[in-house]
């Protein structure tokens, strides 16, 4: 090969690698107007928008972070919208649990004071006054909780505390209301000291729950709460007999404002058993529950013996 030949050669190899330049050079243009007009439409409020590369643009990285970016955009306004309807339905729900037991509290303790009803009609309107009473006032404290929780706002105070003495008082706190339910109910907590680092509020909240729970929806009359305890942690088991909660509903009822069927979760807000699973989490604990229609519910907690 002459000189002219190998020079000629040279100039026609520059020749195709410029005209290749040229045409990348022309695909990254038209690509980074594609991108900046799909930026420009995501930013405007369209989280279906993408963009299409191919396996050998030299901007497919940057196609395929927009559309990563894209994508966690319309899951977070799907979340949002999520989180709009359950805001919506809380607060019809909230309005709902106020106004109905309110009404039905003034209601009997207007007849009572006008002297409609006397003697033992009396008696029992006085009764259920004071259980509308304790329906409102246990769904206060829910709420707050719950305020305080999505706020995340609460304070947990850890302190060592005698367990079983703490689990037996707030037991024995709740037996006024089962008998005025006709609740049977057997607490085995062992009379031996038991020191857990536990936060009492907390704890006393979880358990308040679990009671409130099996005596307002279980549709049961029989209700037990066992401790379990060794050197590593403690098992507390709340069960009843009622109607049970079905196997579709038993992986969501933890998650706030779910609600089982309408025979069971009648007068609920859907928050009682996500603020427990909370609570427990807090103390690096787990909840889960086991139950089978007809057969009754059992809620078991395990707590660590050190947090």
């Amino acid at each position: 090969m002459n000189l002219n030949s190998f020079l000629l050669l040279a100039l026609c190899t520059a020749l195709l690698a410029v005209l290749f330049f040229i045409m990348k050079l022309r695909r990254v243009r038209e690509q980074l107007a594609i991108i900046e007009e799909a930026l420009e439409d995501i930013q405007s409020g369209n989280p279906n928008r993408r963009v299409l590369a191919r396996k050998n643009d030299m901007t497919k990285r940057i196609c395929y972070a927009i559309n990563e970016i894209a994508v966690q955009n319309q899951s977070q306004l799907i979340q949002q919208k999520q989180s709009e309807q359950a805001y919506k339905r809380l607060m019809t729900s909230l309005s709902h649990d106020v106004k109905t037991p309110l009404a039905s509290l003034f209601g009997y303790l207007e007849a009572v004071e006008n002297g409609l009803v006397i003697g033992e009609e009396k008696e029992a309107y006085i009764h259920i006054a004071v259980e509308k009473a304790c329906q409102l006032k246990n769904f206060v404290e829910v709420l707050f909780e719950w305020v305080k929780l999505d706020a995340k706002e609460q304070v947990f105070h850890f302190e060592l505390c005698d367990f079983n003495e703490l689990t037996r008082n707030i037991a024995a706190e709740w037996i006024p209301a089962l008998e005025r339910s006709y609740f049977e109910y057997d607490f085995d907590i062992p009379e031996d000291e038991y020191s857990l680092r536990i936060d009492p509020h907390s704890y006393t909240r979880i358990l308040n729950n679990l009671f409130q729970n099996a005596l307002m929806h279980s549709g049961g009359n029989k209700l037990t709460l066992q401790l379990l305890e060794n050197k590593k942690q403690v098992k507390i088991s709340i069960s009843d007999n009622g109607k049970g909660i079905s196997t579709s509903d038993i992986p969501h009822i933890f998650e706030r404002m779910y609600q089982c069927d309408s025979s069971r979760s009648a007068g609920g807000n859907g928050l009682g058993l996500a603020i427990t699973k909370e609570l427990v989490n807090a103390h690096n604990g787990k909840i889960k529950a086991d139950s089978k229609p007809g057969m009754g519910t059992i809620f078991t907690i395990t707590l660590p013996k050190a947090l």
